[in-house]
């Protein structure tokens, strides 16, 4: 069946001598790195429409991010992703990923990376090619004029050639998608079907209160687990033993012969297997999504090297926190934390 052909094992145990280990005993063997703030949609769900973004020069140099990510291979991160913002709009964003993919084989397993699809046909080949295997592209409709509401000023066509292009050059593809009551909960099922069709996953995203937008998050807000029983009524959906080092949890569904993943920061709290560390383009490392701690790389590798910076990732690991503490109410509906998701890193 095509559920055997995609399942992956879970990302082992690293034998690193000093691995990344918090106070809870979670070790870090993933880490997504955000390359810019920088996007050429503005989602509804997750920018502003009047976007204010980093100056460059704040922005870490491709040098710095793979000094990191060198430091972070060496202490056991065995899965690295690429984010934004969009990362495919930094400009010659390919240098980096060549870079990035040079560690693979030598401590790293998986390099992976996060697009809204608007890039992908000119960059599907060098991606293949620099050692990338698979894609989460965001994609929340299929409807044109909902796609242009949504992003505000994408086009669903470039997309659509982009996912085209990345199938073509042999990359796998997962499809994700922000579930939004009243905004494409109609399209859910049609998306399912649409992307197993293809042989692609899809994995379903409850919107998170991150910076301001200028939505109703309530209003829109969608529990995962209302819409999994939903589906249950009409379909058949087996948990699945799938693994890919993230969050989603995931069901097989039969009808459909396909994946279908959930990531559920709202209505279910995962962070008890948290392995996860996220660094921004301007070298802040964030130990959760939904907590404002952080250590600054930045810093630490310009003023004091890579001694430096294995001093900061050993007090990261005191200050990761057990889990994150989003709200959504009638009584809260503003976002959690002032700063964007394109700002960590989606």
């Amino acid at each position: 069946m095509a559920f055997t052909l995609l399942e992956q094992p879970d990302i082992a145990p690293s034998g690193a001598q000093n691995p990344l280990i918090d106070r809870y005993g979670r070790q870090i063997t993933y880490l997504r790195v955000s390359v810019t703030d920088r996007c050429d949609f503005r989602c509804t769900y997750c920018m502003a429409e009047d976007m204010q973004f980093l100056p460059k020069r704040d922005i870490l140099s491709f040098e710095e991010i793979d000094t990191i990510v060198s430091a972070f291979v060496a202490r056991g991160v065995k899965k690295v992703r690429l984010t934004g913002g969009e990362p495919l709009v930094r400009r010659d964003i390919m240098q980096l990923v060549d870079r990035i993919g040079g560690h693979l084989g030598a401590g790293l397993d998986e390099l992976t990376l996060t697009t809204n699809g608007s890039q992908l046909r000119r960059h599907a080949v060098g991606l293949a090619r620099a050692g990338v295997k698979r894609l989460n592209v965001s994609l929340d409709t299929l409807d044109e004029k909902r796609f242009a509401a949504i992003t505000r000023r994408g086009r669903m066509t470039d997309v659509l050639d982009g996912i085209d292009a990345a199938e073509a050059a042999g990359l796998r593809i997962k499809i994700n998608m922000v579930a939004m009551r009243g905004v494409n909960d109609d399209e859910i099922e049609p998306m399912m079907r649409w992307a197993h069709g293809r042989g692609f996953g899809l994995t379903l995203i409850e919107g998170m209160p991150l910076g301001e937008v200028g939505i109703d998050r309530v209003e829109c807000y969608l529990p995962l687990k209302e819409l999994r029983e939903e589906l249950g009524r009409r379909f058949t959906l087996e948990r699945a033993n799938y693994r890919t080092g993230g969050p989603a949890s995931y069901d097989f569904v039969k009808e459909t012969n396909g994946l279908l993943g959930f990531i559920t920061p709202m209505s279910h709290n995962f962070c008890e297997s948290c392995n996860r560390v996220r660094l921004t383009a301007t070298g802040q490392l964030y130990m959760c999504l939904g907590q404002e701690d952080m250590v600054d790389l930045r810093v630490a590798i310009r003023d004091g090297g890579r001694d430096a910076l294995d001093a900061a990732l050993d007090r990261a690991m005191l200050l990761k926190p057990k889990g994150h503490d989003f709200v959504l109410d009638r009584t809260h509906t503003g976002p959690a934390l002032e700063r964007h998701m394109s700002v960590t890193g989606g």
